[in-house]
């Protein structure tokens, strides 16, 4: 006999969801069902976008004025963070920081995909920039939100800007001035959710109110003010902007990687008129992210029919529909990109994309659909190129997907990497782990700060501990 996931049995046909009793079935029509997911398969490019379409407003102009009004203080760009410009959807300017970063890092990053930000770490190491990974902040909250509903607009609006507060103040802990870093987004839906929240922040004064009172609360105002970014800035965009930079450092050849690209929901779908748009990527037509920083590294990008569909993640299908995202990703994004591009690598830019594109191929070799690709992050493959170790900077050991296969085609001999890495393992059992950097770059600082106190604790006394073991107490 089956059973749910509370150990409760099932009855034959059941369908189990992932939710309580108060989850019913939609039963739609198969139009319907067409209609409520239309949206994995939407086209945003510029020859949709610029056409029948009304004139769309840019939530900057907005936020000028507010400043101006005195309601709000805007973080700036300076000259100091080196920005450098590009051009987005409508062809607006939007500047891309590119040194002095504050790393907000990803929760499922951190948690499932430990080398995709060490490999982006490793890369600004790489070309000396400034930057500080500091503890001293929080998830979005966006998960809990569009997971599962419960979360509201106040409380994500409040953590979105209690953790760009701290990304401006983060510098005084060195003696430096406010806004002197810049933070750097490292999560595809953490990116789209600040811009959206951004954008209401700017259109309801009673929305700034509400947050207004809470940050005050947490001592997170700049002269009474909301702290407000000029830029969301994702790590793609500082990847794309650098991509020649890196190029520079580039030791290993990629020209015969056949490369296919997950372009994120989250990235260029939310808020679509700030994704970046290249001329010289994809004829300006497509998100320029991702496949700009592949051709740059010598691969050959190959074009496939589900480029625009989500990767099936789509947060609360993962959650109340997981059979859907499963079969979603292997049947309209990894099967199509083996069968149809003849892809050596699928690569994305977002956690929720690689953990779904990656995670899931072992249920399509369950269900009789062994399509097998490697599926990676971007700044992970340039990392990889440029000299990473595969397994201690890359960490392609966390992938379920079969990273050696791309690893060979590289001419990198991931045996003898990993029997490295292995008795790299052995050896920091008895001594010191290497660091990625100097570990002053976590420290934390801002409004509510505590030092931790740092002591090393003796052992007890021999008397001590030879009582424990016989059980007589010392005298």
């Amino acid at each position: 006999m089956s059973t749910d996931n509370q150990g409760r049995p099932t009855m034959a046909g059941e369908r189990f969801t992932g939710h309580g009793p108060e989850w019913k079935p939609a039963n739609l029509t198969p139009q319907q069902a067409q209609i409520a997911t239309a949206w994995v398969e939407q086209r945003i490019d510029k020859r949709s976008m610029a056409t029948n379409k009304d004139r769309v407003e840019d939530v900057r102009d907005v936020m000028w004025q507010l400043e101006k009004d005195g309601q709000i203080k805007v973080h700036r760009i300076t000259e100091a963070h080196r920005p450098i410009e590009v051009k987005t959807l409508y062809g607006w300017t939007k500047r891309i920081p590119t040194n002095q970063l504050w790393h907000h890092k990803s929760c499922g990053q951190c948690g499932n995909i430990p080398g995709y930000p060490v490999s982006l770490l490793w890369l600004q190491n790489k070309l000396g920039i400034d930057y500080l990974d500091e503890t001293d902040q929080t998830s979005c909250t966006a998960w809990n939100y569009h997971g599962s509903g419960i979360g509201n607009i106040e409380s994500l609006a409040a953590v979105f800007l209690r953790n760009f507060h701290q990304a401006y103040v983060s510098a005084r802990a060195q003696g430096l001035p406010d806004g002197h870093f810049y933070p750097l987004v490292h999560c595809g839906t953490s990116f789209g959710n600040y811009k959206e929240v951004r954008g209401f922040l700017m259109h309801s004064a009673k929305l700034r109110e509400s947050v207004t009172k809470i940050l005050g609360k947490l001592g997170r105002l700049v002269d009474g003010k909301l702290l407000i970014p000029e830029e969301v800035v994702h790590y793609s965009e500082w990847l794309h902007v650098m991509r020649h930079k890196i190029k520079e450092h580039q030791v290993v050849d990629a020209t015969n990687v056949r490369a296919t690209i997950h372009p994120a929901c989250h990235v260029y779908k939310m808020v679509p008129e700030d994704a970046i748009y290249d001329d010289t990527v994809l004829e300006g037509n497509r998100v320029a992210v991702s496949t700009g920083i592949m051709q740059a590294l010598g691969t050959d990008v190959i074009d496939y029919k589900t480029w625009y569909d989500c990767c099936g993640f789509g947060f609360r299908h993962i959650i109340s529909e997981r059979e859907f995202s499963r079969s979603f990703s292997m049947d309209r994004k990894i099967r199509v990109a083996v069968e149809e591009a003849n892809s050596d690598v699928m690569i994305g830019h977002d956690t929720g994309c690689i953990t779904t594109l990656d995670k899931n191929q072992w249920i399509g070799r369950a269900a009789g659909k062994a399509f097998e690709l490697p599926v990676m992050a971007d700044c992970q493959f340039a990392a990889l190129v440029c000299g990473a170790d595969p397994y201690k900077i890359v960490q392609t050991h966390w992938h379920a997907s079969p990273i050696e296969r791309l690893l060979e085609k590289l001419g990198i001999d991931w045996r003898a990497r990993k029997a490295e890495f292995e008795a790299y393992l052995e050896k920091i059992k008895t001594s010191a782990a290497d660091q990625l950097y100097d570990p002053r770059l976590r420290i934390t600082g801002g409004p509510g700060f505590k030092p931790m106190k740092r002591e090393v604790v003796p052992p007890p006394p021999p008397s001590l501990e030879q009582g424990a073991k016989t059980g007589i107490e010392a005298t």
